[in-house]
């Protein structure tokens, strides 16, 4: 069953992930377009480097060119950013991207782009899941035209996002202070899409750009190309015997961040959060809100009580974040996974520019990583954060769904990790519960929606705690 979950729908490539299940997915994209008064402006498809992405993109495209819908189509693998930029930049109605993102090497998946290059709201996926329901079953009377045939007719133009796209990357950032900087930068971006791009973008210079696994695998080296221990441990580890002074990572698709200070110790997601928006604030002024998730550090709250900047909070998903960010003109939106959106960018995540505001704020400081990581925890700190993943047979999950969140309503403990519990709540999105306990620290437990996992998460004000408090929340997952 086709379901957009979080961000766009994956499964298994030759079981669920087939040529005919995009075909459908196509399909819904390209009624709704033609319902929305868009098919002149057409549909921005592209895709990363799994294992066949380029021909399930093709496949889309016969489908929404048949439509008499205008399609683009990428001439080859790329960042997901950059297929958002140019649904915003050619005005497409909407985009298309095949990517399964930082999922295990075995799947591929299907995300859909608004018009604006944000992640498709509710509303617009709802729309396209009733499409899809009739059409499962019956995939044969899915439209399609050869793509040779659709590109005589000019339906389908190909296109190379990387060159708008890199010069909009250009325009946020002095490229020619970072290639004089003489820094050493080891950049990961594990056999994903972004192979290329930082050093097209950095180096060339006085700098040193040390790019890690930039070649296409679509086995990902056997790792999920996540850019977190113990997925990065090489990465991690080469970072101290290159002498550099900081480690710059992103996931299979680009669209993530991921972050190692000059010692080669990995930065937790949540502290990259609480850096890129002290940034923001400290360095180029900004004073408008931020958008987080669920999932989210605490320090975000506390960096906006001294700055005076609103925070708000929405559930997990670029599909929440983005259409927030517009609706409060916010500076920036972000979550736990690594995603990170900016106003004078894109309302949707950029792991690049993520990882090249941190570099910015490291030139225009002259400090190490270390240092301003230090800085923030005086400030606004302590924060120690860990997340588990509890997988499930694909199979099982959807009745252990059932139990844990039963469990999970019905769950009213006085103490977690040694603290009383302050306050419980449930999220709107019904799949999942956060416990915030007296100090400030919190337990969260969520069930995803693209992946047959639950996924425990907790922030700490001492180290300690953090085990303890993990402990308690995979207790209730287990027992359900």
């Amino acid at each position: 069953m086709i379901v957009f979950g979080t961000d766009g729908w994956r499964a298994r490539i030759a079981e669920e992930f087939t040529f005919d299940a995009v075909r459908v997915c196509a399909q819904s994209v390209a009624e709704w377009v033609v319902q929305s008064g868009g098919a002149d402006r057409g549909v921005v498809i592209g895709y990363d480097r799994r294992f066949a992405s380029e021909h399930f993109a093709a496949a889309a495209a016969g489908v929404v060119a048949s439509h008499d819908v205008n399609v683009h189509l990428s001439t080859g693998a790329a960042p997901t950013q950059s297929f958002s930029w140019a649904t915003m930049r050619k005005k497409a109605k909407a985009g298309i991207v095949i990517t399964a993102s930082h999922n295990p090497w075995t799947d591929n998946g299907f995300k859909v782009k608004s018009e604006t290059g944000a992640a498709a709201g509710p509303e617009m996926l709802h729309a396209l899941e009733a499409a899809i329901r009739p059409l499962e079953a019956h995939p044969e009377k899915v439209r399609r035209v050869p793509l040779d045939d659709a590109r005589q007719k000019g339906r389908v133009e190909l296109f190379d996002p990387a060159p708008d796209y890199l010069d909009h990357v250009a325009k946020l950032f002095d490229l020619e202070a970072f290639r004089a900087a003489g820094y050493t930068v080891v950049c990961e971006v594990l056999y994903g899409s972004a192979g290329g791009y930082f050093p097209r973008l950095i180096g060339g210079g006085r700098t040193k750009v040390v790019e890690l696994h930039g070649e296409r695998n679509p086995y990902f080296g056997g790792v999920n190309p996540e850019p977190i221990p113990p997925n990065v441990d090489e990465f991690l580890a080469r970072i101290p015997r290159e002498r550099a002074d900081v480690g710059l990572a992103v996931d299979g698709d680009a669209d993530r961040a991921g972050l190692a200070d000059e010692r080669g110790r990995y930065v937790t997601t949540l502290t990259l959060y609480a850096l890129l928006m002290w940034y923001l604030c400290e360095i180029r002024g900004l004073r408008k809100p931020v958008v987080k998730t669920v999932n989210m550090t605490s320090m975000a709250d506390r960096l906006g009580e001294k700055y005076g900047v609103q925070v708000y909070e929405v559930p997990v998903g670029f599909k929440y974040i983005g259409p927030k960010m517009q609706e409060t003109g916010a500076m920036m939106g972000g979550e736990e996974s690594g995603g990170f959106g900016f106003a004078m960018h894109l309302p949707e995540r950029d792991g690049i520019v993520a990882d090249l505001f941190l570099l910015d704020f490291m030139l225009k400081t002259r400090k190490k990583p270390s240092e301003l990581i230090d800085e923030l925890m005086r400030m606004v700190g302590p924060s120690f954060y860990l997340r588990r993943d509890l997988h499930f047979a694909a199979a099982a999950y959807p009745a252990a769904r059932e139990r844990i969140m039963a469990t999970l309503r019905d769950a009213a403990p006085e103490q977690l990790g040694g603290h009383a519990v302050a306050r419980i709540v449930h999220l709107d999105t019904k799949d999942g519960t956060k416990f915030f306990l007296d100090d400030g620290s919190w337990l969260l437990v969520r069930l995803s929606g693209t992946e047959p996992l639950v996924r425990v998460y907790a922030e700490t004000k001492k180290q300690d705690e953090l085990g303890p408090l993990l402990d308690a929340g995979e207790r209730m997952v287990k027992e359900a």
